[in-house]
């Protein structure tokens, strides 16, 4: 398999090369659009300055589960019904965080294009327990 995918590669090196410059500029696209991807360090020492709020957008098991401190649990697909819930935080940086960081990014871009400051925690949820951070059930 592997070495028919070479062979390819070979034979039609223009089209294996512009795929793979479509796939960077495809990544750069969707890392850009979705916010400032923040580390747990970074999420936690804007919470405790109280410039930021974090936005669990999980479902309710997934959050009940465990999730980060006074985190505001908003599934995912309820947020444009749900969005009034976020005004009271227009001042601070809302933090997205899911699973494992891929949707956060279409989450931001949502609230971006609301008037909102968002940022996303970079590997969501598995990243903070990753790093043995604690969670509350």
């Amino acid at each position: 398999m592997v070495a028919h995918l070479f062979e390819f590669a070979t034979n039609h090196y223009l089209l294996a090369g512009l795929f793979a410059i479509l796939l960077v500029l495809l990544l750069l696209h969707e890392m850009k659009g979705g916010g400032r991807s923040l580390s747990p360090r970074e999420l936690t020492a804007l919470v405790n300055a109280d410039k930021a709020v974090v936005v669990d957008i999980r479902n309710k098991k997934e959050f009940a589960g465990g999730h980060i401190v006074d985190a505001l649990n908003i599934p995912q697909d309820k947020l444009a019904s749900r969005m009034a819930e976020l005004e009271k935080h227009k001042g601070k940086t809302l933090i997205v965080v899911d699973a494992m960081g891929q949707h956060a990014g279409a989450v931001c871009r949502d609230l971006l294009k609301a008037g909102y400051t968002a940022a996303r925690l970079g590997g969501g949820i598995s990243s903070w327990r990753g790093d043995n951070l604690p969670v509350v059930k």
